[in-house]
């Protein structure tokens, strides 16, 4: 008989031989990997690194072939570690239940993964180990390789605001047959701290003002700051005014501070079809096909 308290504190390779399914052919584990990385839902966890400890068992079924000592031919290791590389690249994340998803769905991605299980501990967050545990088939969470949608970005100056061409654009922009999503420069009317950090975040609410009070104008805008937000509003045909405050501060590179430079990083991240620059340059080398309207345009 299996005693349930210590198999809820045995490492997941235990676990997945006491609770066996059919159709396993073998085991791959992960044991003690450890990653420095910034995480964590407090301030104090901003701007530092703390250790995690990544423990992971994927279940494989058997090939449909025989391997001959080909790599290409089975699940290998390195997809277990490219895995947790990816999530932890991806973005900053406040939560190890979300990593901890994200890892089990990109995996189970995998055609030959049958059962993934999960362990993360932060090592340095007290006296002892803190951490999550989770076990996932196909079907559970959200795939982590959903098919990406490809949006239309457009970068509004403060100029372009007050044109009297904007309905035109906007209309222009629904016409594309792509999702939109609208950047909107930092208010002129800022304030000026004089201190770096404290300004970026100032700057950063003050554009998310601006995109609330535009939202109050158009009923059939959305805010949208978070990837899952946009995704939706994206999904269900909505315009999509980005809140970049989230995005950004929790971004594992270090964004542009002006914001016509963040909207073509925002217009990376999400691989735009194109990126529309209205009433401004885009002063930085460019990665996206983009088209730059003046103000006395009135079409796209």
């Amino acid at each position: 008989m299996t005693d349930p308290t210590k198999l809820a504190f045995a490492h997941p390779q235990k676990r997945a031989v006491a609770t066996a399914v059919a159709g396993v052919h073998d085991r791959l584990s992960l044991r003690d990997h450890i990653v420095s990385v910034e995480i964590g839902a407090f301030q104090a966890e901003r701007d530092m690194t703390q250790r995690l400890s990544f423990d992971v068992v994927v279940e494989v079924s058997e090939p449909e072939a025989d391997v001959q000592d080909d790599v290409d031919l089975i699940l290998s290791y390195d997809r277990i570690t490219w895995a947790i590389e990816h999530e932890l690249t991806a973005e900053r994340l406040n939560l190890l239940e979300t990593l901890a998803e994200r890892i089990a769905d990109r995996i189970l991605n995998e055609p030959q993964a049958l059962r993934v299980f999960v362990r993360i501990q932060k090592l340095d967050k007290g006296n002892g180990a803190l951490g999550v545990e989770i076990m996932r088939v196909p079907g559970q969470g959200v795939a982590a390789d959903q098919q990406a949608l490809a949006p239309v970005v457009a970068f509004l100056s403060n100029a372009a605001l007050r044109s009297g061409n904007l309905p035109g654009w906007i209309d222009a922009l629904r016409a594309k047959g792509a999702p939109v999503v609208l950047c909107l420069d930092t208010p002129d009317h800022g304030i000026n701290t004089g201190d770096v950090a404290a300004q970026r975040h100032i700057d950063l609410l003050s554009t998310e003002q601006a995109a609330w009070q535009m939202r109050a104008m158009a009923a059939d805008f959305t805010v949208a700051g978070t990837r899952t937000e946009l995704d939706w509003a994206m999904k269900n045909g909505q315009i999509c005014l980005w809140a970049p405050s989230k995005m950004v501060l929790d971004a594992t590179d270090t964004p542009p501070s002006a914001a016509v430079d963040l909207a073509h990083w925002f217009a990376e991240q999400w691989q735009a079809r194109k990126l529309y620059v209205i009433g401004k340059e885009l002063p930085k080398a460019n990665t996206i096909a983009t088209q730059i309207v003046t103000l006395d345009q009135t079409s796209l």
